[in-house]
Formats: C-alpha cells, structure tokens, sequence
C-alpha cells in the first residue's frame, strides 16, 4: 500500500510538471519571437520618443536609451518634471533630448504627438509608457476616470503607433514598446478597466508582430509587475508593505532586461523569475484560481 501511494504522489508530481511545461510552451508559442538584431555602434542612433517620461519606467526608459545614444523627445503632462530629466540626459550623454507638455487623455494633446512623430524622419524607437491606476471599485469611481484610462492605455498607444509605423516600415527599421502588465494575465477587483486595457496591448502588439514580420521592425508587449516606482504611491489603500521583498523590481532593472529582450526575445515579455512563475500560473487550468484568488487580495498592479 506504501509502494502504492508513493508511486501515485509520483504521477501527481510528473502530471503538474507536464502541465506547468505545456502552460510554458503555449506561452512561448503565444508570444513568437523577434529576429535577433546586431548592435549599432556608438555615436548618435536616431531618435527615441517615450512618453510617461516624467518619473518610473518611462524615465528610466529615457535614461537608458540615452545611454545607448539615442536623441530623444520625452513625452508627459509635467513638463518641469520632463525639462530637469531632459537637463540630466543632456549633460550626462550629449544627446539632444526635446520636451513637449502632452495629456494623452486629451484628443488634441495625442494628435500633436502624433504630428511630431509623423514629421520626424528617423524615429527608431517608441516607448508607450504612459498610464495611471485606479483603487476604486467600477461603480464607485467617476466613468471620466474610466474613459480617460482607456484614452491613455489603448486609444493614445494605436494612434502614436499609427504615426510611427509606416516610417519604421519604409526604413526596415524600428521598434516599438507598449508597456504593459503583469495584471494582463490576471484581472482582479478595482482593475476592472486596467487590466482589460493591458490585456489589449498584448493583443496588440503580438498581431502587430505576425502582420509585419519580416519588415525590419521589432514589437514588444513589456509585462512588469510590481515595480519600485511612484506609480504605487498614487494608490493610497496598495498593501506595499504586506509584499514579500522577493515580489519587487527596480525600474532600472525593468528597462535593462526589456532592452536586452529585444534582441531575440519574446513579443510579449515578462520580466523577472517571479513574474513569470506568474504569468504562466495563470496560463495553467490548475494554478489559475490560485493566482486569481490572489489577485483579488492584493489588487495585483504593475
């Protein structure tokens, strides 16, 4: 009888290895890869536009890029926050770092960025960063916000992306990031409108990928989870606390490996061990009531 159950807790040990391996690669099929790039040399490579520049990812974002030479116009409503980092990158890398004051919320602040983005005649990178949470419940919070959550996440990121692809595709050259997040894979309360939105761009950027693979131009859907950033600190009742250490990442860490993911990585990335454990948790039939159960405790945000 020992022999029995010893041998059955073995099939039950190898039947949640084979799921969590076959979760693993319907993710990887999911999220098809881009061709790997060489590197460009030193010097002055184009132009990078980032929005949400002015604190977290996005900030860190246009550090980086300017590190790796990029000329860079950053994108966000405090423009004072935007003209001290573009002060900073200017000194530091000798780029030339351009600010234009935008509330991508607002139709006629998008349809500027987009005319600078049409006019600029080499731009090889776009970073769409720009976003906000909510922490109240659908029907309690103002439909204003909820719309304007959804202006900024889906409608402002298909109309920048409109503006930059065809001049990308006509280069063969270029690359475009919506940020997304890990609440993509697992929707959860008062993220009733966030995480939809997210789950969009992943949609979004992997058919962008097949319908212009082979074009010279690579997407990524970047999935942080819970990241050191101000974002949180906009949302008074987030449990930071009450997270184990293991959970967070630094922007700078963020931005590194999603850099680096271009080169021959996934359309859709996660980055982090932990967030991907995760993510492809809540790919798994058996493991995703967990993951949702604890989503719906800790208001799972990027």
């Amino acid at each position: 009888m020992a022999r029995k159950q010893k041998t059955s807790r073995w099939f039950v040990r190898l039947g949640l290895l084979a799921l969590g391996y076959a979760a693993w690669r319907e993710i990887n099929r999911r999220v098809s890869n881009n061709p790997q790039v060489s590197g460009q040399g030193g010097g002055s490579r184009g132009w990078g536009l980032v929005t949400g520049a002015s604190s977290g990812i996005g900030t860190e974002f246009a550090r980086q890029l300017a590190a790796r030479g990029y000329n860079l116009i950053l994108v966000a409503r405090r423009e004072a926050r935007l003209r001290a980092i573009a002060e900073e990158l200017e000194r530091d890398w000798g780029v030339t770092v351009r600010v234009l004051g935008a509330d991508l919320s607002n139709e006629a602040d998008t349809a500027r960025v987009e005319k600078e983005i049409s006019e600029l005649p080499d731009l090889e990178i776009l970073v769409n960063d720009a976003g906000f949470g909510a922490t109240s419940p659908f029907i309690e919070g103002s439909i204003d916000e909820h719309l304007r959550m959804i202006d900024v996440h889906v409608i402002a990121v298909v109309g920048l992306t409109r503006a930059a692809l065809p001049g990308m595709l006509a280069r063969h050259s270029g690359t475009i990031i919506n940020v997304s997040s890990l609440s993509a894979f697992v929707p959860g309360p008062t993220s009733v409108t966030y995480s939809p939105t997210k789950a969009y761009l992943n949609n979004f950027t992997e058919a962008l990928f097949l319908e212009n693979k082979g074009q010279g131009v690579k997407f990524q859907a970047l999935c942080p989870g819970f990241t050191v950033t101000e974002f949180h600190d906009t949302l008074p009742d987030f449990p930071r606390s009450r997270l184990p250490v293991f959970l967070w990442m630094s922007a700078v860490e963020v931005v590194r490996q999603s850099l680096e993911a271009l080169d021959g990585g996934p359309v859709i990335f996660v980055p982090g061990w932990a967030n991907r454990m995760i993510a492809f948790s809540a790919q798994s039939l058996l493991l995703s009531p967990f993951v949702r159960l604890g989503a719906s405790m800790v208001r799972l945000r990027s």
